[in-house]
Order: C-alpha cells, then sequence, then structure tokens
C-alpha cells in the first residue's frame, strides 16, 4: 500500500518471531518486567521507549508474551498512561517545529504545505480517537493550545 501524501512505498522492516513462547534465556521475572515498566514511566519515558529501552538494556524481546499484557496496559493499570496518545503528541510537536520554522521563513512554501498536511494528519488522528472513545467528544484541536499541551 502506498503512503499517505508522497505515493511511496512501504518501508522493509524487523518482523517479530512466528512462535510467542517465552524464551528460556529471559532473566527477568513477570513482576520485574512490570516494576522495571513502572520504574522507567516514572522517569517520563513514553511507551515506545520503554519497549526499546527493555529490549536493548534489560533484553526482554517482547513485553507481550511475557506478562500478556501490553506496556500501555501495564501504565494503565498503575495510572501511569499519559492523557494524550504518543502518536498523537508526535504530530503536533512535529507541527510546532514547521510552525517555528515557517514564521521566519515566510516564503518556503514546501513548509506550508508540510504544514497543512501535518495538521490534517492531527485532525485524522483525532477524529480516530474520539471514534475510539480515547479522546473526549468534546477535545478540540487548537495551535495556540497545542504549545502549551506539549511543553
Amino acid at each position: 500500500m502506498a503512503r499517505m501524501h508522497s505515493r511511496k512505498k512501504g518501508k522493509s522492516g524487523s518482523k517479530k518471531p512466528l512462535k510467542k513462547v517465552k524464551k528460556v534465556w529471559l532473566r527477568y521475572s513477570d513482576k520485574e518486567v512490570e516494576q522495571l515498566i513502572i520504574k522507567l514511566a516514572k522517569q517520563g519515558n513514553t511507551q515506545s521507549k520503554i519497549g526499546i529501552m527493555l529490549r536493548d538494556t534489560y533484553g526482554v524481546p517482547d513485553v507481550k508474551i511475557i506478562l500478556n499484557k501490553k506496556v500501555g496496559d501495564v501504565l494503565e493499570e498503575h495510572k501511569l498512561k499519559p492523557k494524550l496518545p504518543e502518536d498523537l503528541v508526535a504530530l503536533i510537536k512535529k507541527e510546532l517545529n514547521v510552525m517555528k520554522h515557517f514564521e521566519v521563513n515566510k516564503k518556503d512554501m514546501p513548509a506550508k504545505r508540510g504544514l497543512q498536511l501535518t495538521e490534517s494528519k492531527i485532525n485524522r488522528l483525532v477524529k480516530y480517537y474520539k471514534r475510539k472513545g480515547i479522546l473526549d467528544k468534546s477535545w478540540v484541536y487548537d495551535r495556540e493550545k497545542a504549545k502549551l499541551l506539549v511543553s
């Protein structure tokens, strides 16, 4: 399938193993992995960063195989989940960076187009999260308020 705005094809990447079995060489128990997730979340890391840190630093290949739940579910149980989803925050940060660049370089039309595309992605994602009940139905995206939300 093609990319959203550029008509380019998808990227290749690594695939997860087909067998979903707990590895014998794994050092950490279920409770230890859960405590690691809580510790990393309290340090201010996002869900994806927690997963990467667990994989690279602690040698935990897949949290779902060990705990039978995702990192986000563990954070939700311990009330550490952020109010806004991680991908929405990343898009808002991207739009703020492009906006800052566009204020300095008024005639940069590719930046203007990038701003429009990013805002449309944000609106599409907000619509999805409202439909799924993750965001409140009355939540509205505003560029001025976005600076306060992200910072």
